[in-house]
Protein backbone atom coordinates (compact mmCIF):
# COMPACT_ATOMS: atom_id res chain seq x y z
CA UNK A 1 0.00 0.00 0.00
CA UNK A 2 1.32 3.52 -1.11
CA UNK A 3 1.88 6.27 1.84
CA UNK A 4 0.69 9.31 0.95
CA UNK A 5 2.24 12.68 2.26
CA UNK A 6 1.55 16.20 2.34
CA UNK A 7 3.46 19.10 2.58
CA UNK A 8 3.98 20.79 5.62
CA UNK A 9 3.34 24.26 6.63
CA UNK A 10 6.94 25.12 6.60
CA UNK A 11 6.88 24.73 2.76
CA UNK A 12 4.87 27.89 2.71
CA UNK A 13 5.99 29.53 6.17
CA UNK A 14 9.20 30.68 7.59
CA UNK A 15 10.31 28.90 10.87
CA UNK A 16 9.35 30.65 14.13
CA UNK A 17 6.97 32.95 13.01
CA UNK A 18 5.53 34.76 15.78
CA UNK A 19 1.79 34.59 13.93
CA UNK A 20 1.75 31.03 13.38
CA UNK A 21 2.13 30.11 17.06
CA UNK A 22 -0.54 27.19 18.26
CA UNK A 23 -1.31 26.67 14.79
CA UNK A 24 -3.18 29.88 14.40
CA UNK A 25 -2.15 33.10 12.46
CA UNK A 26 -2.56 35.10 9.36
CA UNK A 27 -1.74 33.61 5.91
CA UNK A 28 0.46 36.09 4.88
CA UNK A 29 4.12 36.56 5.85
CA UNK A 30 5.58 39.63 7.02
CA UNK A 31 8.86 41.11 5.23
CA UNK A 32 10.42 41.41 8.13
CA UNK A 33 10.70 37.62 8.97
CA UNK A 34 14.41 36.62 8.79
CA UNK A 35 15.29 32.88 8.25
CA UNK A 36 15.45 30.46 5.19
CA UNK A 37 11.33 28.62 4.78
CA UNK A 38 12.15 25.04 3.96
CA UNK A 39 10.33 22.22 2.15
CA UNK A 40 9.33 19.37 4.35
CA UNK A 41 7.27 16.13 3.82
CA UNK A 42 5.16 14.71 6.42
CA UNK A 43 3.37 11.59 6.47
CA UNK A 44 -0.90 12.00 6.84
CA UNK A 45 -1.84 11.99 10.89
CA UNK A 46 -2.56 8.86 13.03
CA UNK A 47 -5.99 8.17 13.84
CA UNK A 48 -5.13 6.61 17.30
CA UNK A 49 -1.73 5.75 19.32
CA UNK A 50 -1.07 2.14 18.38
CA UNK A 51 2.00 1.50 20.43
CA UNK A 52 1.46 -1.95 22.28
CA UNK A 53 3.29 -0.26 25.35
CA UNK A 54 1.41 2.87 25.74
CA UNK A 55 -1.93 2.56 27.43
CA UNK A 56 -4.52 5.36 27.92
CA UNK A 57 -6.80 5.36 30.42
CA UNK A 58 -10.38 5.35 29.80
CA UNK A 59 -12.19 8.75 29.14
CA UNK A 60 -15.79 9.65 28.70
CA UNK A 61 -15.86 9.87 25.23
CA UNK A 62 -16.44 13.85 24.55
CA UNK A 63 -18.82 15.64 22.18
CA UNK A 64 -18.38 15.65 18.61
CA UNK A 65 -17.13 18.90 17.72
CA UNK A 66 -20.05 20.85 15.47
CA UNK A 67 -17.22 21.07 12.23
CA UNK A 68 -17.29 17.22 12.05
CA UNK A 69 -20.95 16.87 11.53
CA UNK A 70 -20.48 18.57 8.42
CA UNK A 71 -20.59 16.73 4.79
CA UNK A 72 -17.57 16.03 3.19
CA UNK A 73 -18.69 18.45 0.29
CA UNK A 74 -19.45 21.57 2.51
CA UNK A 75 -16.15 20.97 4.07
CA UNK A 76 -14.61 21.02 0.61
CA UNK A 77 -16.74 24.28 -0.18
CA UNK A 78 -15.14 25.69 3.36
CA UNK A 79 -11.33 25.18 2.35
CA UNK A 80 -11.56 26.20 -1.04
CA UNK A 81 -11.63 29.71 0.63
CA UNK A 82 -8.13 28.81 2.46
CA UNK A 83 -4.60 29.85 0.38
CA UNK A 84 -2.04 27.45 -0.02
CA UNK A 85 -0.44 27.29 3.26
CA UNK A 86 -3.43 27.35 5.72
CA UNK A 87 -4.64 24.07 3.19
CA UNK A 88 -1.57 22.30 3.84
CA UNK A 89 -2.14 22.87 7.56
CA UNK A 90 -5.82 21.31 7.49
CA UNK A 91 -4.35 18.32 6.05
CA UNK A 92 -2.13 17.47 9.36
CA UNK A 93 -5.04 17.93 11.21
CA UNK A 94 -6.74 14.50 11.08
CA UNK A 95 -7.21 11.67 8.44
CA UNK A 96 -10.21 13.12 6.90
CA UNK A 97 -9.34 16.48 6.94
CA UNK A 98 -6.12 15.39 5.19
CA UNK A 99 -7.92 13.27 2.79
CA UNK A 100 -10.30 16.22 2.23
CA UNK A 101 -7.71 19.30 2.13
CA UNK A 102 -6.32 17.15 -1.18
CA UNK A 103 -9.57 16.79 -3.17
CA UNK A 104 -8.44 17.69 -6.53
CA UNK A 105 -11.17 20.12 -6.52
CA UNK A 106 -9.07 22.45 -4.54
CA UNK A 107 -6.04 22.22 -6.05
CA UNK A 108 -6.79 24.35 -9.15
CA UNK A 109 -4.80 27.28 -8.15
CA UNK A 110 -1.57 27.31 -6.03
CA UNK A 111 -1.33 30.50 -4.84
CA UNK A 112 2.06 31.49 -2.93
CA UNK A 113 3.34 35.22 -1.54
CA UNK A 114 6.86 36.17 0.38
CA UNK A 115 9.70 37.23 0.14
CA UNK A 116 11.51 34.45 2.47
CA UNK A 117 9.97 31.86 0.82
CA UNK A 118 11.82 28.79 -0.94
CA UNK A 119 9.36 28.89 -4.12
CA UNK A 120 11.74 26.49 -5.99
CA UNK A 121 11.26 24.01 -3.42
CA UNK A 122 7.88 24.44 -2.57
CA UNK A 123 6.86 24.29 -6.34
CA UNK A 124 8.24 20.89 -6.49
CA UNK A 125 6.97 19.36 -3.52
CA UNK A 126 3.85 20.64 -4.53
CA UNK A 127 3.52 19.71 -8.27
CA UNK A 128 4.92 15.76 -6.73
CA UNK A 129 2.13 15.75 -4.50
CA UNK A 130 -0.64 16.79 -7.21
CA UNK A 131 1.43 14.23 -9.22
CA UNK A 132 0.66 10.86 -7.16
CA UNK A 133 -2.43 9.89 -9.03
CA UNK A 134 -1.60 11.23 -12.85
CA UNK A 135 2.46 10.66 -13.16
CA UNK A 136 4.25 13.23 -14.09
CA UNK A 137 1.49 16.05 -14.91
CA UNK A 138 -0.75 18.03 -12.83
CA UNK A 139 -3.78 17.84 -15.01
CA UNK A 140 -6.01 19.99 -12.53
CA UNK A 141 -3.48 22.67 -11.94
CA UNK A 142 -4.67 25.78 -14.05
CA UNK A 143 -3.43 29.24 -12.00
CA UNK A 144 -0.06 29.16 -10.05
CA UNK A 145 0.12 33.18 -8.48
CA UNK A 146 3.58 33.61 -6.73
CA UNK A 147 3.74 37.70 -7.05
CA UNK A 148 6.65 39.28 -5.06
CA UNK A 149 8.25 35.51 -4.05
CA UNK A 150 11.76 37.63 -5.14
CA UNK A 151 13.64 33.89 -4.29
CA UNK A 152 11.44 32.45 -7.64
CA UNK A 153 14.20 31.45 -10.20
CA UNK A 154 14.02 30.13 -13.59
CA UNK A 155 14.29 26.43 -11.88
CA UNK A 156 10.65 26.93 -10.24
CA UNK A 157 9.56 27.76 -13.25
CA UNK A 158 10.89 24.59 -15.14
CA UNK A 159 8.99 22.78 -12.63
CA UNK A 160 5.75 24.56 -13.69
CA UNK A 161 6.29 24.13 -17.44
CA UNK A 162 7.18 20.60 -17.18
CA UNK A 163 4.00 19.18 -14.72
CA UNK A 164 1.43 21.38 -15.33
CA UNK A 165 0.44 21.29 -19.30
CA UNK A 166 -3.47 22.11 -18.09
CA UNK A 167 -1.92 25.95 -17.05
CA UNK A 168 -4.08 28.60 -18.12
CA UNK A 169 -2.95 31.27 -16.13
CA UNK A 170 0.34 32.44 -14.26
CA UNK A 171 1.13 35.18 -12.40
CA UNK A 172 5.12 35.96 -11.27
CA UNK A 173 5.00 39.83 -11.24
CA UNK A 174 7.88 41.44 -8.76
CA UNK A 175 9.85 38.05 -9.14
CA UNK A 176 13.12 39.61 -10.93
CA UNK A 177 15.34 36.64 -10.85
CA UNK A 178 13.47 34.75 -14.00
CA UNK A 179 14.77 35.31 -17.42
CA UNK A 180 13.63 34.82 -20.87
CA UNK A 181 14.77 31.63 -21.05
CA UNK A 182 12.05 30.22 -18.36
CA UNK A 183 9.29 32.04 -19.76
CA UNK A 184 10.04 30.40 -22.93
CA UNK A 185 9.79 27.41 -21.49
CA UNK A 186 6.37 27.70 -19.63
CA UNK A 187 4.86 29.33 -22.78
CA UNK A 188 5.97 26.33 -25.03
CA UNK A 189 5.23 24.02 -22.73
CA UNK A 190 1.87 25.05 -21.78
CA UNK A 191 -0.40 25.46 -24.86
CA UNK A 192 -3.47 26.72 -23.06
CA UNK A 193 -1.97 29.47 -21.10
CA UNK A 194 -3.71 32.66 -21.40
CA UNK A 195 -3.01 34.84 -18.59
CA UNK A 196 0.83 35.81 -18.50
CA UNK A 197 1.52 38.55 -15.88
CA UNK A 198 5.61 39.28 -15.65
CA UNK A 199 5.34 42.72 -14.30
CA UNK A 200 8.58 44.08 -12.72
CA UNK A 201 10.01 40.73 -14.07
CA UNK A 202 13.46 43.61 -15.07
CA UNK A 203 15.49 40.32 -17.25
CA UNK A 204 12.36 39.64 -19.16
CA UNK A 205 13.01 41.47 -22.79
CA UNK A 206 10.52 39.33 -25.09
CA UNK A 207 7.78 36.07 -25.10
CA UNK A 208 8.33 33.66 -27.50
CA UNK A 209 8.28 29.66 -27.77
CA UNK A 210 12.18 27.86 -27.57
CA UNK A 211 13.48 26.54 -30.72
CA UNK A 212 12.34 23.15 -29.94
CA UNK A 213 9.04 23.85 -29.48
CA UNK A 214 9.18 25.93 -32.66
CA UNK A 215 10.42 22.93 -34.71
CA UNK A 216 8.11 20.48 -33.73
CA UNK A 217 4.66 22.53 -34.24
CA UNK A 218 3.42 22.07 -37.56
CA UNK A 219 3.17 24.63 -40.26
CA UNK A 220 -0.71 24.75 -40.23
CA UNK A 221 -0.11 25.99 -36.30
CA UNK A 222 1.67 28.70 -37.09
CA UNK A 223 3.83 29.23 -34.55
CA UNK A 224 1.65 31.19 -32.37
CA UNK A 225 1.33 31.45 -28.59
CA UNK A 226 -2.58 31.37 -27.08
CA UNK A 227 -1.88 34.44 -24.60
CA UNK A 228 -4.64 36.93 -24.61
CA UNK A 229 -3.85 39.20 -21.21
CA UNK A 230 0.15 40.01 -21.30
CA UNK A 231 1.39 42.51 -18.11
CA UNK A 232 4.93 43.57 -18.99
CA UNK A 233 4.61 46.61 -16.67
CA UNK A 234 8.51 47.85 -15.75
CA UNK A 235 10.24 45.51 -17.74
CA UNK A 236 12.43 48.23 -18.42
CA UNK A 237 14.77 46.72 -21.22
CA UNK A 238 12.08 45.59 -23.41
CA UNK A 239 12.67 47.43 -26.52
CA UNK A 240 10.82 47.68 -30.33
CA UNK A 241 12.60 44.48 -31.49
CA UNK A 242 11.06 42.19 -28.17
CA UNK A 243 7.62 43.87 -28.78
CA UNK A 244 8.11 42.67 -32.57
CA UNK A 245 8.79 39.29 -31.47
CA UNK A 246 5.61 39.34 -28.95
CA UNK A 247 3.47 40.45 -31.45
CA UNK A 248 4.30 37.90 -34.05
CA UNK A 249 4.08 34.90 -31.68
CA UNK A 250 0.74 36.15 -29.59
CA UNK A 251 -1.43 37.53 -32.12
CA UNK A 252 -4.41 36.66 -29.88
CA UNK A 253 -3.55 39.26 -27.34
CA UNK A 254 -6.58 41.51 -26.55
CA UNK A 255 -5.12 43.14 -23.16
CA UNK A 256 -1.91 44.12 -23.20
CA UNK A 257 -0.27 46.89 -20.54
CA UNK A 258 3.57 47.94 -21.11
CA UNK A 259 3.67 50.97 -18.29
CA UNK A 260 6.86 52.00 -18.05
CA UNK A 261 9.24 50.07 -20.76
CA UNK A 262 10.57 53.24 -21.36
CA UNK A 263 12.88 51.97 -24.23
CA UNK A 264 9.69 51.55 -26.27
CA UNK A 265 8.88 53.93 -29.47
CA UNK A 266 6.37 54.10 -32.24
CA UNK A 267 7.99 51.73 -34.08
CA UNK A 268 7.34 49.17 -31.60
CA UNK A 269 3.75 49.89 -31.74
CA UNK A 270 3.45 49.55 -35.70
CA UNK A 271 5.01 46.11 -35.00
CA UNK A 272 1.98 45.56 -32.94
CA UNK A 273 -0.78 46.63 -34.42
CA UNK A 274 0.33 44.56 -37.91
CA UNK A 275 -0.32 41.38 -35.66
CA UNK A 276 -2.31 42.12 -33.05
CA UNK A 277 -5.80 43.62 -34.08
CA UNK A 278 -7.78 42.21 -31.39
CA UNK A 279 -6.40 44.18 -28.64
CA UNK A 280 -9.12 46.12 -26.31
CA UNK A 281 -7.00 47.16 -23.76
CA UNK A 282 -3.72 48.32 -24.30
CA UNK A 283 -1.45 50.80 -21.56
CA UNK A 284 1.68 52.28 -22.48
CA UNK A 285 2.06 55.05 -19.64
CA UNK A 286 5.42 56.54 -18.75
CA UNK A 287 6.99 55.49 -21.98
CA UNK A 288 8.03 58.82 -23.23
CA UNK A 289 9.32 58.02 -26.60
CA UNK A 290 5.47 57.02 -27.96
CA UNK A 291 3.93 60.50 -29.77
CA UNK A 292 1.57 61.14 -32.28
CA UNK A 293 2.79 58.80 -34.69
CA UNK A 294 2.55 55.86 -32.39
CA UNK A 295 -1.50 57.24 -31.59
CA UNK A 296 -2.03 56.73 -35.23
CA UNK A 297 -1.00 53.44 -35.30
CA UNK A 298 -3.17 52.21 -32.43
CA UNK A 299 -5.75 54.18 -33.83
CA UNK A 300 -6.00 51.34 -36.26
CA UNK A 301 -7.79 48.92 -33.95
CA UNK A 302 -11.11 51.31 -34.60
CA UNK A 303 -14.33 50.26 -32.76
CA UNK A 304 -12.31 47.21 -30.92
CA UNK A 305 -10.35 49.44 -28.48
CA UNK A 306 -12.15 50.78 -24.97
CA UNK A 307 -9.32 51.32 -22.87
CA UNK A 308 -6.67 53.52 -23.55
CA UNK A 309 -3.67 54.96 -21.22
CA UNK A 310 -0.79 57.20 -22.11
CA UNK A 311 -0.35 58.64 -19.06
CA UNK A 312 2.71 61.00 -18.80
CA UNK A 313 3.47 60.30 -22.13
CA UNK A 314 4.47 63.90 -23.09
CA UNK A 315 4.62 64.14 -26.98
CA UNK A 316 1.37 63.51 -27.44
CA UNK A 317 -0.52 66.40 -28.74
CA UNK A 318 -4.10 67.17 -29.57
CA UNK A 319 -3.12 65.88 -33.26
CA UNK A 320 -2.57 61.92 -31.30
CA UNK A 321 -6.16 62.62 -29.53
CA UNK A 322 -7.93 63.26 -32.36
CA UNK A 323 -6.72 60.12 -34.32
CA UNK A 324 -7.78 58.13 -31.49
CA UNK A 325 -11.33 60.02 -31.19
CA UNK A 326 -12.14 59.70 -35.15
CA UNK A 327 -11.39 56.00 -35.42
CA UNK A 328 -12.31 54.63 -31.87
CA UNK A 329 -15.49 55.56 -31.34
CA UNK A 330 -16.27 52.99 -28.40
CA UNK A 331 -13.55 53.98 -26.20
CA UNK A 332 -14.38 53.89 -22.91
CA UNK A 333 -11.87 54.85 -20.83
CA UNK A 334 -8.86 57.43 -21.81
CA UNK A 335 -6.28 57.92 -19.11
CA UNK A 336 -4.03 60.86 -20.70
CA UNK A 337 -2.35 62.11 -17.26
CA UNK A 338 0.40 64.57 -17.59
CA UNK A 339 0.15 65.06 -21.38
CA UNK A 340 0.75 68.84 -21.34
CA UNK A 341 0.38 69.44 -25.36
CA UNK A 342 -3.53 68.23 -25.02
CA UNK A 343 -5.98 71.51 -25.09
CA UNK A 344 -9.24 72.04 -25.12
CA UNK A 345 -9.66 71.41 -29.09
CA UNK A 346 -8.52 67.80 -28.68
CA UNK A 347 -10.96 67.37 -25.83
CA UNK A 348 -13.70 68.55 -27.38
CA UNK A 349 -12.78 66.49 -30.46
CA UNK A 350 -12.90 63.53 -27.86
CA UNK A 351 -16.10 64.24 -26.60
CA UNK A 352 -17.92 64.78 -29.75
CA UNK A 353 -16.82 61.46 -31.12
CA UNK A 354 -16.68 59.17 -28.11
CA UNK A 355 -19.72 59.61 -26.57
CA UNK A 356 -20.18 56.65 -24.73
CA UNK A 357 -16.89 57.39 -22.50
CA UNK A 358 -16.98 56.77 -19.19
CA UNK A 359 -13.98 57.68 -17.43
CA UNK A 360 -11.45 60.05 -18.30
CA UNK A 361 -8.46 61.50 -16.70
CA UNK A 362 -6.81 64.72 -18.05
CA UNK A 363 -4.70 65.67 -14.84
CA UNK A 364 -1.57 67.92 -15.16
CA UNK A 365 -2.82 68.97 -18.60
CA UNK A 366 -2.73 73.23 -17.83
CA UNK A 367 -4.26 73.61 -21.39
CA UNK A 368 -7.50 72.01 -20.84
CA UNK A 369 -9.91 74.90 -19.48
CA UNK A 370 -13.64 75.21 -18.89
CA UNK A 371 -14.33 75.50 -22.20
CA UNK A 372 -13.29 72.17 -22.63
CA UNK A 373 -14.97 70.60 -20.30
CA UNK A 374 -18.33 72.21 -21.54
CA UNK A 375 -17.90 70.05 -24.98
CA UNK A 376 -17.30 67.03 -22.90
CA UNK A 377 -20.57 67.63 -20.50
CA UNK A 378 -22.68 68.47 -23.25
CA UNK A 379 -21.76 65.24 -25.28
CA UNK A 380 -20.40 62.15 -22.90
CA UNK A 381 -23.28 61.95 -20.11
CA UNK A 382 -22.25 58.77 -19.26
CA UNK A 383 -19.32 59.62 -17.70
CA UNK A 384 -18.29 58.24 -14.53
CA UNK A 385 -14.96 58.99 -13.32
CA UNK A 386 -13.22 62.28 -14.45
CA UNK A 387 -9.75 63.52 -12.77
CA UNK A 388 -8.84 67.26 -13.71
CA UNK A 389 -6.15 66.99 -10.61
CA UNK A 390 -3.53 69.99 -10.99
CA UNK A 391 -5.62 71.43 -14.36
CA UNK A 392 -4.59 74.91 -13.65
CA UNK A 393 -6.82 76.63 -15.85
CA UNK A 394 -10.31 75.23 -14.32
CA UNK A 395 -12.77 76.66 -12.51
CA UNK A 396 -16.12 75.79 -10.53
CA UNK A 397 -17.98 76.92 -13.30
CA UNK A 398 -16.76 74.22 -15.49
CA UNK A 399 -17.07 71.57 -12.58
CA UNK A 400 -21.10 72.95 -12.34
CA UNK A 401 -21.51 72.36 -16.11
CA UNK A 402 -20.08 68.89 -15.44
CA UNK A 403 -22.60 68.40 -12.37
CA UNK A 404 -25.46 69.42 -14.35
CA UNK A 405 -25.33 67.32 -17.06
CA UNK A 406 -23.68 64.17 -15.81
CA UNK A 407 -25.89 62.77 -13.35
CA UNK A 408 -23.94 59.56 -12.91
CA UNK A 409 -20.44 60.76 -11.87
CA UNK A 410 -19.07 58.96 -9.55
CA UNK A 411 -15.92 59.71 -8.98
CA UNK A 412 -14.67 63.69 -9.38
CA UNK A 413 -10.66 64.26 -8.45
CA UNK A 414 -10.03 68.26 -8.44
CA UNK A 415 -7.34 68.22 -6.22
CA UNK A 416 -4.69 71.18 -6.74
CA UNK A 417 -7.62 73.06 -8.90
CA UNK A 418 -8.81 76.60 -8.13
CA UNK A 419 -12.83 75.58 -7.46
CA UNK A 420 -14.63 77.23 -4.72
CA UNK A 421 -16.71 75.24 -1.67
CA UNK A 422 -19.57 76.83 -3.44
CA UNK A 423 -19.25 74.78 -6.77
CA UNK A 424 -17.42 71.62 -4.99
CA UNK A 425 -21.33 71.72 -3.13
CA UNK A 426 -23.39 72.10 -6.46
CA UNK A 427 -21.38 68.97 -7.55
CA UNK A 428 -22.14 67.17 -4.70
CA UNK A 429 -25.86 68.27 -4.99
CA UNK A 430 -26.51 66.85 -8.16
CA UNK A 431 -24.43 64.11 -7.96
CA UNK A 432 -25.58 62.44 -4.88
CA UNK A 433 -23.26 59.26 -5.43
CA UNK A 434 -20.42 61.30 -6.33
CA UNK A 435 -16.76 60.90 -4.04
CA UNK A 436 -15.00 64.34 -4.90
CA UNK A 437 -11.03 64.25 -4.03
CA UNK A 438 -10.32 67.54 -3.14
CA UNK A 439 -7.58 69.88 -1.58
CA UNK A 440 -9.96 72.40 -0.04
CA UNK A 441 -10.00 72.48 3.91
CA UNK A 442 -13.03 74.69 3.64
CA UNK A 443 -15.24 71.90 2.48
CA UNK A 444 -16.00 68.57 4.11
Amino acid sequence: MRTLSTPSPALICPPNLPGFQNGRGSSTSSSSITGETVAMVHSPPPTRLTHPLIRLAARPQKEQASIERLPDHSMVQIFSFLPTNQLCRCARVCRRWYNLAWDPRLWRTIRLTGETINVDRALKVLTRRLCQDTPNVCLMLETVTVSGCRRLTDRGLYTIAQCCPELRRLEVSGCYNISNEAVFDVVSLCPNLEHLDVSGCSKVTCISLTREASIKLSPLHGKQISIRYLDMTDCFVLEDEGLHTIAAHCTQLSHLYLRRCVRLTDEGLRYLMIYCTSIKELSVSDCRFVSDFGLREIAKLESRLRYLSIAHCGRVTDVGIRYVAKYCSKLRYLNARGCEGITDHGVEYLAKNCAKLKSLDIGKCPLVSDTGLECLALNCFNLKRLSLKSCESITGQGLQIVAANCFDLQMLNVQDCEVSVEALRFVKRHCKRCVIEHTNPAFF
